[in-house]
């Protein structure tokens, strides 16, 4: 009987991706591109430090916090300037349906210790965050 009820779980994922509609796959593939650019980008950079303190792979897994500790959304992508220097991030807010993208300046963040881990603290709140206008992903 098990094996019976297996069968029907790739029919079922297809029906799932079915309902997803077509700005929500072309969402999912400009995310995709971006994970895949931010993971390149980090890679050429190897173990230099980009900005903080920090390499650019540990930035990228590095939280965005507030000055509380709580995690006000992910790094997704480390922004530079023409000359090369760490400008901002783009950051994906927590508990947003759909997905936001916020473009995050360097200036005013700091470094904060999540046991082995680091994180970026901002003095922003959820709600001046939320205020930012939505980074263009599309451009990229």
């Amino acid at each position: 009987m098990k094996n019976f009820q297996y069968a029907f779980l790739p029919l079922a994922m297809v029906s799932l991706s079915a309902c997803e509609s077509e700005a929500e796959q072309q969402a999912d593939i400009v995310e995709d591109r971006v994970e895949q650019q931010a993971d390149a980008s980090a890679a050429a950079a190897g173990n230099e430090i980009a900005a903080l303190g920090m390499t650019e792979a540990q930035l990228l897994d590095a939280d965005l916090v507030g000055a509380d500790g709580t995690e006000l959304g992910d790094i997704e992508q480390v922004r530079r300037n023409a000359t090369g220097e760490v400008e901002g991030f783009l950051v994906e807010l927590e508990n947003t349906d759909p997905d936001r993208y916020v473009m995050v300046e360097l200036a005013g963040l700091t470094t904060r210790a999540d046991g082995t881990d680091m994180d970026l603290q901002t003095s922003m709140t959820t709600a001046e965050l939320a205020a930012l206008p939505d980074a263009q992903l599309d451009a990229m």
